[in-house]
Formats: structure tokens, C-alpha cells, sequence
């Protein structure tokens, strides 16, 4: 059952809240409240609300000194709150491929689609001079396609292209060699001198997709 028609309006502060916690993971209400410029009551209000919706949860973490805090994170159904990419219908269509054409067929359907890709980012990161420059242009067009992606700064000589949510989850579960073919994309387009590594991964139970990318 969709709860979209529920969701706040993009401006509103529990709006911005989710979108925080989907871009930096679990935080405190102090966190929060910073990076929104309101008070930290303020926040907790908003919180509770949100709550009580389903649409976030808090663990409590212990720190060397005083009370536990509460970090804030968001709850399963809030999924439902990014772009999906028509969830359903993605799964029912690689399931009907695979019963007409095979494993070997949609493999090779998936490998067309890899080829596509390459063209396209390549035209694009193509114009652009250095891999640092590349990867955020990759960057760039990942998050045009519902990935929110950002390039984080990771050592002297790498970076993290991070994606903050997975548009094609529901098909990449039902198919992985989507995300195998995504991880041979990044290294066809930045090419043999750049290393690209797959270092968190929604599918293994982490919160996001990473990839250390270097040189």
C-alpha cells in the first residue's frame, strides 16, 4: 500500500528531514537542527511526528560521557518516499524475460543495456578532463536518474561515489547482474587507469551503494 499522497510537501521541514537522513544516514536531532538552521525542540517535534507515522525510528548509542543519545534513522516504508522506478512492473518484466528467453537471453539483455550505458555516460564524461571531474560528472548523471548521488572526499588520491538510494532496487534483487553490470560501467567509462571498487552495497545489507574510485 503506497503512502505517497501522505508525504509532507518538498518545502517542509519533514520533508527536508528525510531527505537528510537518507542522505547522511543515522543522526542526532543536534544534527539535524544544525543543518537546518532551527532549533533542536524544533526538530524533535518534527521527529516525533514522523514517528508516529512510521516513517522514521531511533536507536540509542551509548558515548563516553553522559546519556545515550538517539539517533535518528529512516524507517523501511520510507522507500516509498523516493523515486522507484516502477518497482513492479521492472520485477514482472525481468521475470517474464527470463521464462521466454532464458537465463542466457536476459543476460544478454542486461548486457545490451550495460553497452548503452557505457555510450551514454561516455559522451558525456567524455568532454570532461580529469577522472576527479569524471566521476563527479558520473555523479552528476546518476543522481539525474533517482540515485542521489554525491562524490565524497575518501584519501589523497581517491574519492567515494556514493548513492544515497537505489532507484532499481526491487529489479536489481530480483536480477544482481544489474548491479555487476553497473560496477563494469564505472570502470568501462573511467577507463583502465582508474580504479573503481564496490566498497558498501545496499543488496549486502548496507544503507547505500559506495564505490572507492581512484587513481
Amino acid at each position: 500500500m503506497s503512502h505517497r499522497a501522505d508525504l509532507p510537501k518538498s518545502d517542509s521541514p519533514k520533508d527536508a528531514i528525510l531527505h537528510l537522513l537518507k542522505m547522511g544516514g543515522a543522526q542526532t536531532a543536534a544534527d539535524l537542527a544544525e543543518a537546518l538552521s532551527v532549533s533542536p525542540m524544533a526538530v524533535r517535534q518534527h521527529l516525533q511526528r514522523l514517528k508516529l507515522e512510521g516513517w522514521v525510528l531511533y536507536r540509542e548509542e551509548r558515548r563516553s560521557a553522559g546519556r545515550p543519545v538517539k539517533l535518528w534513522q529512516l524507517a523501511e516504508q520510507s522507500i516509498s518516499c523516493f523515486p522507484d522506478s516502477h518497482a513492479d512492473l521492472a520485477v514482472e518484466l525481468l521475470r517474464g524475460m527470463e521464462a521466454i528467453f532464458g537465463k542466457e537471453g536476459l543476460e544478454k539483455i542486461i548486457a545490451e543495456r550495460k553497452r548503452r550505458q557505457i555510450q551514454i555516460y561516455g559522451e558525456q564524461v567524455g568532454q570532461t578532463e580529469g577522472w576527479q571531474q569524471q566521476v563527479e560528472a558520473i555523479a552528476r548523471l546518476r543522481s539525474q536518474e533517482g540515485y542521489m548521488a554525491e562524490v565524497v572526499a575518501d584519501t589523497s588520491t581517491s574519492v567515494l561515489l556514493v548513492e544515497n538510494h537505489c532507484p532499481i532496487c526491487a529489479a536489481a534483487q530480483t536480477c544482481q547482474g544489474l548491479c555487476s553490470a553497473e560496477l563494469e560501467v564505472f570502470r568501462a567509462v573511467l577507463g583502465p587507469a582508474v580504479t573503481v571498487e564496490r566498497v558498501e552495497h545496499l543488496l549486502q545489507g548496507d544503507r547505500r551503494c559506495a564505490y572507492r574510485i581512484g587513481c
